[in-house]
């Protein structure tokens, strides 16, 4: 189907992970509009990178799932889902995946 097909349309996961995928996204929504993936300080949801715990922990399960193209196709539909004004929140989601799986942010 392609990056576009994929990022509008049909996500590249099995069809059996289509359910926790779709739960796994609204997770991430509400983390980014909660908490943010990103902390200026460590402790409570976040590491001693400062990055969300739980946040990384999907991404190494979407990772599990399909890969970085799944990771890919999630961070889109997290960032078009959040708009404009939330740019920069999923722009964290980026870097606080970093360095899971074959992603690079």
């Amino acid at each position: 189907m392609g990056f576009w097909g994929d990022l509008f349309g049909t996500a590249p996961c099995p069809a059996e992970n289509k359910a926790e995928l779709d739960k796994l996204v609204s997770e991430l929504l509400a983390i980014a509009r909660q908490d943010d993936f990103l902390s200026e300080h460590p402790g409570g949801a976040f590491n001693v990178q400062c990055k969300h715990v739980r946040a990384r922990l999907i991404g190494q399960r979407l990772d599990e799932i399909n890969g970085v193209e799944l990771m890919d196709w999630t961070f889109e539909k997290v960032k078009k889902k959040l708009g404009k004004k939330e740019n920069r929140i999923a722009e964290h989601l980026g870097y606080c995946w970093n360095d899971l799986g074959q992603w690079k942010y």
